[in-house]
């Protein structure tokens, strides 16, 4: 089984726009919100490839309930633990050029007690056949050694984990050895301390580093140039392949969720990689944070090729 952890869910509302203007009125278009944070919308692609997972995390007030309402209507197990804060809004500006502008809210305030509690649930659902993916923020009133305490509670188990955060939450939950992760290449530039845009050959030295530290798969996204994947056996790339791009909001997630599916399933190493950046590739072609159809991750699939280096 697959548990999905998000900390600091959230309503991403997405709006497009021709060109946003500092200081001045901006009149927004095609105004969408869907459910998010990293974690649910692991959930949400894993579901759309046919598969099952359980999310959990915190949900708080109104906002709160529209989540959990809205994982039920998808279909979607979730066992979330009731706070008493509102979960977060998010809003997301998507210009005609490309770009993109997120203004995310802070989140609410975890009592030790709340937390607590997710902390019983997770050890709950630990064991040999599970897989827990740990993605995105934190709310306040959580430290960001968070990741690093969590991960040996649901491991000790017998259970897998999968990482997927940034600054902090990453370096200081690498500690707690988990056993496969995606940064994207700024994720290990800063990780490393690397003040300049690096090479293929450098990314594939900082992955075999965290090989190093106990992971047993590091998968580097790299936006439109795809992505590198590495074994302690095996390191694979796989170039981006041409689509009609809407936004690059959840790609990461998207192929997160490719990964953890296909590692759920025992599957071999290659069909693993092809699927991640099938569905990472078709996220971008979606409104929003909503996730590819299967029919189109399997179309894409077709596309990917596979470099063994």
């Amino acid at each position: 089984m697959i548990i999905t952890v998000t900390m600091n869910p959230a309503i991403d509302k997405t709006a497009e726009i021709k060109q946003l203007e500092r200081g001045n009125l901006n009149r927004l278009q095609n105004c969408l919100w869907d459910i998010g944070g990293k974690g649910i919308n692991v959930s949400k692609t894993i579901k759309a490839m046919g598969g099952e997972s359980i999310a959990t995390g915190f949900c708080g007030g109104g906002t709160g309930r529209q989540i959990e309402e809205s994982l039920a209507k998808f279909g979607i197990e979730s066992d979330f633990v009731p706070i008493k804060d509102e979960t977060r809004v998010n809003l997301k500006i998507v210009e005609e050029n490309g770009i993109v502008t997120e203004l995310n809210e802070p989140g609410p305030v975890v009592t030790s007690k709340e937390l607590e509690e997710l902390t019983q649930k997770l050890i709950h659902y630990a064991n040999d056949e599970a897989i827990f993916v740990f993605a995105g923020s934190i709310p306040r009133g959580i430290e960001n050694d968070i990741y690093q305490t969590l991960i040996p509670l649901v491991k000790e188990k017998g259970a897998k984990v999968f990482l997927d955060a940034d600054a902090e939450l990453f370096a200081k939950g690498m500690e707690g050895k988990p056993d496969y992760i995606k940064p994207n290449r700024i994720e290990l530039e800063e990780y490393f301390g690397k003040d300049y845009r690096v090479t293929q050959e450098e990314l594939l030295d900082m992955g075999k580093e965290l090989l190093l530290k106990g992971s047993s798969l590091v998968a580097i996204s790299l936006g439109q140039m795809g992505a590198l994947f590495l074994t302690n056996e095996r390191v694979i790339k796989c170039p981006g392949i041409k689509v009609k791009a809407h936004s690059t909001v959840g790609a990461g997630d998207a192929m997160v969720a490719g990964l953890v599916y296909s590692l759920s399933k025992g599957v071999e190493l290659v069909e693993c990689v092809k699927l991640a950046v099938a569905v990472s590739a078709g996220a971008v072609t979606t409104h929003g944070t909503k996730p590819p159809s299967k029919e189109l991750i399997e179309e894409l699939k077709q596309m990917i090729e596979v470099i063994e280096l």
